[in-house]
C-alpha cells in the first residue's frame, strides 16, 4: 500500500519529468507543517538561483507562524524578488505533489504578483 507521502513524491515526479522535457526554470514549493520553502532551479535541475524560506531569520522576525497562508505569500514574494534580482522572470511552477490550494496557491498567486510569470 502507498503511504501519503509516496504518493504525493509519485505525482511530484511526473511534473518534474514534464518541466524537464520542456528545459525551463523550475520553482519549486516544498511545505511541511510549520514552515515552507521555495526554490528556483536551472533547467539541468543541478544548480539552485534563489531560495526563499520561512527559516531564514529575517523572514521569522516579521512572521507569527511560518507555517501559515500569511507565511506562503510572504516567501511568494521574497522568493519572487530574489528570482529577478538573479535576471529570472519566467519560470514553470511545481508545486512538489501538494494540491495546488491554500500555502501553495497563496505562494504562486504572491510570486505573480510580485512579477514572476509561469
Amino acid at each position: 500500500m502507498i503511504d501519503k507521502n509516496q504518493a504525493r513524491l509519485r505525482r511530484a515526479r511526473k511534473t518534474r519529468a514534464k518541466i524537464a522535457e520542456l528545459k525551463s526554470l523550475r520553482l519549486s514549493v516544498h511545505r511541511t507543517n510549520s514552515h515552507i520553502y521555495a526554490q528556483v532551479f536551472s533547467p539541468c535541475g543541478s544548480k539552485v538561483l534563489a531560495v526563499a524560506s520561512s527559516l531564514e531569520p529575517e523572514v521569522r522576525k516579521s512572521l507569527a507562524n511560518g507555517g501559515n497562508i500569511g507565511a506562503a505569500a510572504v516567501i511568494g514574494k521574497l522568493i519572487a524578488e530574489r528570482a529577478k534580482n538573479a535576471g529570472i522572470d519566467q519560470v514553470a511552477f511545481d508545486r512538489g505533489g501538494f494540491q495546488y490550494h491554500g500555502r501553495v496557491k497563496a505562494l504562486a498567486e504572491a510570486a505573480r504578483e510580485a512579477g514572476l510569470k509561469f
